[in-house]
């Protein structure tokens, strides 16, 4: 089954040309295009992509706002921020709003295309300039008086915690797999359940809060 794409980027030639691409692409199928972030909710509910490819800087309504519905309202469909910024506030913003994925419109292809697939498996995908950015904010939290941690209601377990620092490492689930010697579908139910234990919806996030919790 193809993952369904939609685009929202307020430059009409630079969303011509993406769908070109992504059209073009095996498994992949562009099923709308939107030129602010309310053009893009109103097609969100009414297409339920699997997955938006989010400029941040648009008219109306710009796409933190945009994505910050779109976690809320329909948590199935994975954003990822694209865009020509990667400034310390959008990069934040973008992730704190639920975005899976961050990347810059000078990505190539292939990388594009890898990243839209690996946000319907639920992993996240960071542009290196951005990714340096949030091991930098964790450098920066080691330095600083720790906060209280608030307690989870349902502790992780020996090997959840295992599976966590992995993937907060920016591991696939295959390279836990290989690390941790189980199969890959165990390590996708560990990170589901890691998931649900922390209250997020994706690695990124899992990552941030868990930083916060003080659990790595």
């Amino acid at each position: 089954m193809s993952v369904r794409v939609l685009l929202a980027d307020d430059q009409a030639l630079f969303r011509e040309a993406l769908g070109v691409l992504l059209g073009a692409s095996d498994g992949l199928e562009v099923v709308g295009e939107a030129a602010n972030g309310d053009e893009a909710l109103t097609l969100v509910a009414r297409l339920r992509p699997d997955v938006v490819l989010m400029d941040l800087r648009m008219p109306v309504l710009d796409g933190i706002g945009a994505t910050r519905r779109i976690r809320v309202e329909f948590p199935e469909t994975r954003v990822i921020a694209l865009t020509t910024f990667d400034d310390d506030e959008d990069v934040f913003a973008a992730l704190r709003a639920g975005a899976v994925g961050y990347l810059l419109k000078d990505v190539s292809s292939e990388q594009l295309i890898e990243a839209v697939r690996a946000a319907v498996r639920d992993e996240s995908v960071l542009q290196p300039s951005v990714a340096a950015k949030v091991v930098a904010r964790f450098a920066q939290l080691d330095h600083e008086a720790p906060a209280r941690a608030q307690p989870l209601v349902v502790p992780l377990s020996d090997r959840e915690l295992e599976v966590l620092r992995l993937l907060a490492g920016g591991r696939s689930n295959r390279e836990i797999a290989g690390e941790l010697f189980l199969a890959e579908g165990t390590v996708k139910n560990h990170v589901t359940s890691v998931l649900g234990k922390l209250g997020v919806r994706d690695r990124t996030q899992a990552a941030l809060r868990a930083r916060g919790l003080g659990l790595l």
